[in-house]
């Protein structure tokens, strides 16, 4: 429990550091400017960002960088991060860490910004082209594989599953899908169901799974490929009072509770804080001229009930406590 408090506690309090940081200043004196750090989402409750901004900020504080968030309230409001990016090519920050919301769409933003003469650095979330200067991220793909190898271990044969995922057409969203499919491409009595999306929406998801399990009353499994998905899940499921195998992605505090329930049978987990972590360290070195990798893969690690409570599982779930 005191685990847990702590843990509520520093949500609240990185929280508070991205609401204090969610304005942009509408133009940067040259001494003066900043990193732009640009997540899918600042309004919603999801930790993942959270652990992100921990590391960003635990960075920034380490190598004397000024860093500015701003972003939309939502991770569909890829109209809304557009606006932001073109004030951002006004305001001409440092440089710009940017986890986009769409793979395709963002891109001639992104090309404004490096055509600026603005760093760009991808964090989580990347981008058609190749512009940017190193992404930060899971290998996506590899991970979507690990859910599609661990609900497998859990379904009968012949068992008709289903993937609700995140929002269509992010880059994250398409490779862990890709990954699950892959996966299971050897079982060819595995049914895989045409995609659901929850929009990164909780309410969206358990409405979604709530249907689902009315007209496939026969389901076999479930994979969720973020955090709002698998919870949203989870608590239709629940509320149900079925068994059903369910993958999750991701570790906020209701998906570990639900793990601890014997809900959600396993959970992918990414690296968040190294993410917001490395993310700054690169940009640090993109602006003082020096060579960064091009990709900087932050790894993920499948976790079940079983070996949830060891110390190094422990650190990965609760990526509040003991940095």
């Amino acid at each position: 429990m005191r685990r847990l408090a702590g843990l509520a506690f520093a949500v609240v309090i990185i929280a508070a550091s991205i609401l204090a940081y969610q304005t942009s200043s509408g133009g940067y004196s040259e001494k003066n400017k900043p990193i732009l750090f640009v997540p899918k989402a600042v309004g919603q409750k999801t930790e993942f960002w959270q652990v992100m901004n921990q590391g960003v900020f635990a960075a920034a504080k380490e190598y004397g960088a000024e860093v500015k968030v701003v972003g939309t309230s939502t991770e569909d409001d890829i109209d809304g991060q557009i606006r932001l990016l073109e004030q951002a090519i006004v305001d001409k920050p440092k440089a710009i860490i940017l986890a986009a919301t769409d793979y395709n769409r963002i891109v001639p933003v992104a090309q404004k910004i490096v055509n600026a003469g603005i760093k760009l650095i991808t964090v989580d979330s990347d981008l058609m082209g190749d512009l940017s200067a190193s992404f930060i991220a899971t290998d996506n793909y590899a991970a979507g594989q690990k859910v599609g190898q661990a609900l497998k271990r859990r379904i009968e044969p012949g068992a008709t599953i289903a993937v609700i995922n995140f929002v269509k057409g992010s880059a994250p969203a398409m490779e862990r899908e890709r990954g699950v499919r892959d996966s299971l491409k050897d079982s060819a009595d595995i049914q895989v169901l045409d995609t659901y999306y929850s929009d990164a929406s909780v309410e969206k998801a358990y409405a979604v799974t709530k249907r689902l399990l009315l007209t496939h009353p026969r389901i076999g499994g479930i994979v969720g490929l973020n955090e709002p998905s698998t919870v949203g899940a989870a608590k239709a499921i629940k509320e149900a009072g079925m068994e059903l195998p369910l993958i999750g992605f991701d570790n906020s505090m209701d998906e570990i509770s639900f793990l601890e329930e014997g809900i959600l049978h396993a959970t992918v987990i990414q690296k968040p804080f190294n993410m917001g972590y490395l993310a700054i360290k690169t940009a640090v070195q993109v602006i003082n001229g020096e060579r960064v990798s091009k990709r900087i893969d932050t790894g993920s690690e499948v976790i079940t009930k079983k070996d949830m409570y060891t110390h190094e599982n422990q650190k990965l779930l609760f990526p509040f406590v003991d940095k």
